[in-house]
């Protein structure tokens, strides 16, 4: 298994925030590093996956603008009243 290469730095954290993570790696039995480098890649991942939606959300609205609304219900699979 590789083991990501660490490299020691110095971050200032909220009072509050060092006591939950130094509480959550006491409860788990792991380092306090290691509860800090999850928490920080499970924010990140969720920021990436933002971010995919966001570029996803546009790329839909760009591909549709021209479609009115009665032609995008029936790409939906919506059949409007008025045609049946």
């Amino acid at each position: 298994m590789h083991t990501p290469k660490q490299v020691r730095t110095t971050i200032s954290l909220p009072a509050a925030s060092l006591t939950a993570a130094k509480r959550a790696a006491k409860a788990r039995r792991v380092t306090l590093s290691t509860v800090v480098a999850e928490a920080l890649n499970d924010s990140l991942k969720q920021q990436q996956a933002k971010e995919r939606a966001k570029a996803t959300f546009a790329r839909y609205q760009r591909a549709f603008a021209g479609f009115s609304d009665e032609e995008l219900m029936i790409l939906d699979g919506i059949i409007p009243e008025h045609r049946l």
